[in-house]
């Protein structure tokens, strides 16, 4: 089954006072990498979250930010630090004493220090919140999930019509590289009559011999046999319900062997053409898989 690595997803869930908010992109990567953004006081949840994603991605730059906001009054409650706040006060005496400052210790002064005022920590259940953000995760991916397998089938139907057009080819180029032997001995005595211009009576035996030897060379029938058996196994990869991604790297990696093994092989020049043609679609291909999970 071909997926995408590329796409976006927004969901919402509210339960009680909690709202949670989860935005997800996706983003092609060789490895499952994923950055969470959360507000610090959930950071409780960080690892539930990614092993939850983990479960339900195998590859993709995954990008998550959760927006969470309690609506009830506790979150909205503060706390007064009154021994810091009194200390800090009586420094602030003195000094006005030492320095013989005529002038009053305002308020303002007193609750711009850091950790006088500061918000109540929140007795909330983490489990409560775990809830919600995990059904709203699980809505994202569910948008995401769809989004990256629509993605997929068109470039599952791309892919498709090229290895249909590649395999045509080669049956071509199968075609056109049968009968070496006969080819190569009339190759190669044209050549001798050329060069000697008919003085030199041919061998027919060695001619035969050099015949078969540069036939064998230029054999390609094993890379033609491998190459039918790489875009089948092509094929089933794209169909299977595993991610396909590496698998797909890897067997382009061998289609490109066996068509430069091939190119280097046949003496034919319409077969090179044909070779040179397929490599260019093989490329194509490549850049689609990059994007395929």
């Amino acid at each position: 089954m071909i997926k995408s690595m590329t796409a976006f997803a927004r969901a919402e869930n509210t339960q009680d006072e909690l709202t949670a908010i989860i935005d997800i992109r996706s983003y092609n990567s060789k490895f499952l990498d994923i950055a969470l953004y959360i507000p610090r006081k959930y950071m409780c949840l960080e690892d539930r979250i990614k092993r939850f994603v983990s479960d339900r991605l195998s590859r993709g730059r995954i990008e998550i930010k959760a927006q969470i906001n309690d609506a009830s009054e506790a979150a909205e409650a503060f706390e007064v630090n009154e021994p810091k706040a009194a200390a800090y006060h009586n420094a602030l005496i003195q000094l006005r004493n030492r320095l013989n400052i005529d002038t009053e210790i305002s308020l303002d002064i007193m609750a711009n220090v850091a950790g006088i005022i500061k918000p109540v920590e929140d007795t909330k259940d983490i489990e409560d919140c775990w809830a919600v953000v995990k059904d709203c995760i699980s809505e994202a991916l569910d948008e995401l999930c769809l989004m990256r397998q629509k993605e997929g089938d068109f470039i599952a139907r791309d892919i498709a019509n090229r290895l249909d057009y590649i395999e045509k080819t080669v049956r071509q180029i199968s075609k056109i590289s049968d009968d070496l032997l006969p080819k190569c001995q009339d190759r190669l005595r044209e050549r001798i009559q050329a060069l000697t211009k008919g003085l030199v009576e041919l061998d027919t035996g060695r001619i035969a011999q050099e015949a078969a030897f540069l036939s064998d060379r230029s054999d390609i029938s094993e890379e033609i046999a491998r190459v039918a058996s790489h875009i089948n196994q092509f094929r089933s990869i794209m169909n299977s319900k595993e991610s396909s991604g590496r698998k797909l790297i890897f067997l382009l990696q061998e289609f490109n062997r066996e068509f430069n093994t091939m190119g280097s092989k046949t003496g034919n020049a319409n077969a090179a053409y044909m070779i040179v043609d397929i490599k260019a679609e093989l490329e194509k291909i490549r850049e689609q898989v990059q994007n395929v999970e």
